[in-house]
């Protein structure tokens, strides 16, 4: 007989910042329902108060859909995001001068009984999942300059320093019918760690830092202070202002 996985523990670490920014147009949450799990963060796009509306409306249509239907299957975080999608559109109808509206979405789903995890997202909020300390998967973003990448076209570009890195070609409440790019349910062990950020973070820490801060951490919240630490110095060290800037950081297990 087959042994049956362990139920995993979580230890989480959240951060929401305005940055050097006017508002904040990020948002984030995350709910459990019985062994389940649900990890959400957003990006909006349209205007201070569009992209306030747009992600708070998508991190509260996840919710919500959740909270209804706390499923774990491959075909749950889509279902999610087509939710959220309904809202932004419902909410758009409802207010004509937020028309310009959209959010990127970035969401997980963590079955802690059945040790597995799986996560969707659209735009260019990302999801890292690090093992033994290394970078063992992270979304693909929906922009322009990684299209550009994939195609050839832009051989040896740097997504975070491109000039059209802002550019999406799919987010929620564009007109592009792209679908949500979907990590089917994939096992997770003890001492994985999940980072789930926004660019406004990302783009100023790469991935070989955040295994080295990883590596230091004692506790996802450790972990997320460095990161963002780091983000401030090297922001400072350029004279930019901070976008807003977002962040989950999911433990599983013991500090890996």
């Amino acid at each position: 007989m087959a042994d049956m996985p362990q139920r995993i523990a979580l230890s989480v670490a959240e951060v929401s910042s305005v940055g050097g920014r006017a508002s904040n147009q990020d948002a984030i949450g995350r709910a459990e329902r019985g062994e389940l799990a649900c990890f959400v963060v957003s990006d909006g796009a349209g205007g201070h108060e569009g992209g306030e509306v747009a992600s708070q409306t998508v991190v509260q249509a996840v919710l919500s859909n959740f909270a209804e239907h706390p499923d774990f299957s491959a075909d749950a975080t889509p279902a999610m995001v087509a939710e959220a999608a309904i809202a932004v559109a419902r909410s758009k109808k409802q207010r004509p001068s937020l028309q310009g509206m959209s959010a990127t979405v970035a969401l997980a789903l963590v079955d802690r009984a059945g040790a597995q995890a799986t996560w969707a997202h659209m735009g260019d909020t990302r999801i890292y999942l690090f093992r033994r300390g290394r970078l063992l998967h992270a979304t693909r973003d929906h922009s322009m300059v990684q299209q550009m990448i994939d195609a050839g076209l832009a051989a040896g570009a740097d997504p975070r320093s491109h000039p059209k890195r802002n550019v999406l070609y799919a987010a929620i409440g564009t007109d592009n019918e792209v679908l949500p790019s979907v990590m089917p349910p994939m096992s997770l062990r003890a001492g994985d760690a999940i980072l789930i950020c926004t660019d406004g973070l990302w783009e100023w820490v790469a991935e070989p830092q955040m295994e080295l801060l990883l590596a230091k951490a004692g506790s996802a919240q450790e972990w997320l202070t460095a990161i963002c630490a780091l983000a401030d110095e090297r922001a400072g060290l350029m004279h930019k202002a901070r976008d807003n800037y977002s962040a989950q950081a999911i433990f599983i297990g013991d500090a890996p």
